[in-house]
């Protein structure tokens, strides 16, 4: 029998197959562990990371003191804002969501949400 972490990964390999960020369209892919959660914008093609954004970047620690004072799906809220004021910056407007496995429910949907309002097209 399958673990939940090897399910993960087949449903992650599986659209990973037909999820490819290039430089006009890079790959915006999530992880999400117990307290955190991380998000950047990978070019695949030259292989880059070129954006990233965390709850641990120091530019949204000081707002959400504790993560047990405030909801998860919250953190994921100003994290897929983060993400998406930083990747103007860069001037990258398009990207392709990869949910790395996870359903597309909660916290990621949260942060997907969040980056979409921030002005970040999928």
């Amino acid at each position: 029998m399958a673990s939940k972490e090897e399910g993960r990964k087949r449903r992650k390999l599986r659209i990973r197959k037909k999820v490819v960020g290039t430089a006009e369209r890079p790959r915006m892919s999530v992880f999400r562990s117990a307290r955190h959660i991380y998000a950047q914008v990978v070019d695949d093609t030259a292989g880059t990371t070129l954006v990233s954004a965390s709850t641990l970047c120091p530019d949204l620690r000081p707002g959400a003191e504790s993560t047990q004072k405030h909801k998860k799906s919250d953190a994921a809220k100003q994290v897929g804002a983060l993400l998406a004021r930083r990747c103007k910056d860069k001037s990258i407007e398009k990207v392709v969501f990869d949910r790395n496995g996870y359903l597309y429910h909660g916290r990621v949907k949260a942060l997907a949400d969040a980056a979409r309002a921030a002005g970040l097209k999928f």
